[in-house]
This record gives C-alpha cells, sequence and structure tokens, in this order.
C-alpha cells in the first residue's frame, strides 16, 4: 500500500521536473549588437589614428627632403667657390704688384692659371678644345666656314674654348670649320 501512495508523488515530481527552468549550462555567450557595435567603433578609432600617424609623418619625411634638396641646391657650389676665392685673391695679389717687369707679371698669371687649372681637375671640369677634330654639334658651335685643305667639317679654328663638368656640357667650344674641297 505505501506503493500505491508513493506513487502519486512521484507521478508528482516528474510531472513538476519538465516545467521547472533548467540550470543554465556555460555555453558559447553570444554578443549583443550593442557590443558587437562598440568593438567596430574601437577597431576604427585604432585603424584612424594609424592612419593619422602614417599620414603626418609622411608629411613630415616630405617636409625634411624638400628642405634637403633646397639646402643642397642652395650650397651645391660651396666648396667649389671656396677653391675659387684662393684663384681670385692670386689674381689680386698679381694685380696690385708694381713692376716695369713683363715677366715677373706673366709668371704671376701662369702660376694662377695653374692654379685655376688645378681646381678645375678637382672638379672634374674639362676643357674641351677641338682643334683637328670632326664637329660635334653636342659638343662644338660652329659660328663660320673657312676655305682649307681639311675634309669638310673639320675644326680649323677655335675662338673660344668649351667646358664639361662631369661629361655634361657646360658651354660648347665655339669654331670654325672647314668648308672643304669642291
Amino acid at each position: 500500500m505505501e506503493q500505491k501512495e508513493n506513487t502519486p508523488q512521484i507521478e508528482q515530481q516528474a510531472a513538476t521536473a519538465g516545467t521547472e527552468t533548467p540550470v543554465e549550462q556555460p555555453s558559447d555567450k553570444v554578443p549583443s549588437l550593442e557590443d558587437m557595435l562598440k568593438e567596430a567603433e574601437r577597431k576604427a578609432q585604432e585603424h584612424y589614428d594609424a592612419w593619422m600617424y602614417a599620414k603626418a609623418e609622411s608629411e613630415n619625411i616630405r617636409r625634411r627632403a624638400a628642405e634637403d634638396v633646397s639646402k643642397a641646391q642652395k650650397f651645391a657650389v660651396e666648396r667649389f667657390s671656396s677653391e675659387m676665392l684662393a684663384v681670385k685673391d692670386s689674381l689680386e695679389a698679381g694685380m696690385a704688384v708694381q713692376t716695369d717687369n713683363i715677366e715677373s707679371f706673366k709668371s704671376g698669371m701662369e702660376l694662377t692659371l695653374k692654379q685655376l687649372s688645378g681646381v678645375f681637375e678637382k672638379f672634374n671640369i674639362k676643357e674641351i678644345n677641338p682643334m683637328g677634330e670632326k664637329l660635334d654639334p653636342h659638343k662644338h658651335q660652329a659660328i663660320g666656314m673657312l676655305d682649307s685643305d681639311q675634309p669638310a667639317n673639320t675644326v680649323v679654328n677655335v675662338m673660344q674654348k668649351g667646358y664639361s663638368l662631369n661629361d655634361r656640357i657646360l658651354r660648347p667650344a665655339l669654331v670654325m670649320v672647314a668648308k672643304g674641297k669642291e
């Protein structure tokens, strides 16, 4: 009999067991839309900050490079200029000498010319003296033609020497060329 009395109790417990709220098991929590939005905004701000830093850094690099180019252009001839000052000093000293002897004056001028040639050599400035060469319009500027026994377009007279700097023409040589035999 006791079993019969316990049976309704067991049935009742079984019936109420299904209606109780189940105990939550630990599982992956799905983030809310608000949390996802905050995370996306945080990442967007990080990316924006990194982009602004990179932009500012590139602007600084560009500005520094422009300043360096400006300084390089401004002071590019500084070494050359300082070397030329010595030549100018020699010329002025030669002009200040009071002498009637033309030979001493000429020897002073030759020393100054030698000093100038040394400066030109130091800075790779080369003289173009094309006497007897074929006319090269990249290095020579013909200003006239002369009757000559030389082949046509051969330089027969150099009116003014030309100069090149590191194989780039600073000034072409002014020349007269042969007409050639007719």
